[in-house]
């Protein structure tokens, strides 16, 4: 029997409950980056993604999406571009601020890394709510580059994420290798 990569990488990801509050349960990629195999189909799904899409450039979103971006960068022969919590950047940034579901957050880009003509996948671990992916859409369009896409590992579609990104994608594909 033939494992599918969906399948594969399902198999590795950890339920963990009551994390990080009571009546969450987490979803810990840890032991999927911990197997090469898993790690591997993960990279090469996400880079195929990146290539199909045309993008020039990826955006990782703090702090797991680093993790996963910059293989994916490296893959696909693509430069990587973190989006980082406000104030963790030297130098001259472009900043936004998104809604929480208590409270607001900001992430920031260096001004220069994204360039016009430049078409970003944003990849991260998990769509969620979609603020942060949201907020990376609009950084992106400021910098003056075009959105190529969303790529997740993990999209957790009870949490209406997808709804709330499909209008600041303009069209562009938010794709999702697993749908919980």
């Amino acid at each position: 029997m033939t494992v599918t990569t969906q399948e594969l990488l399902l198999s590795r990801i950890r339920d963990v409950p009551d994390h990080p509050i009571a009546g969450v349960t987490f979803k810990d990629i840890t032991p999927l980056l911990a197997d090469p195999e898993a790690f591997t189909a993960l990279t090469e799904a996400l880079s195929e993604l990146c290539v199909r899409h045309g993008a020039t450039k990826i955006v990782g979103l703090e702090a797991r999406g680093f993790i996963l971006a910059a293989p994916v960068a490296v893959s696909a022969g693509l430069g990587f571009v973190p989006v980082r919590k406000a104030g963790k950047l030297p130098g001259a940034t472009l900043s936004q601020a998104y809604e929480l579901e208590y409270g607001t957050a900001e992430i920031e880009v260096h001004a220069e890394d994204l360039l016009p003509g430049d078409r970003v996948m944003v990849i991260d671990d998990v769509l969620a709510t979609g603020g942060t992916a949201e907020a990376s859409l609009e950084l992106i369009r400021r910098a003056g580059a075009d959105v190529a896409g969303v790529a997740v590992l993990m999209e957790l579609g009870f949490l209406g994420g997808r709804a709330r990104l499909e209008p600041g994608l303009g069209g562009a594909p938010l794709e999702a290798l697993i749908t919980l």
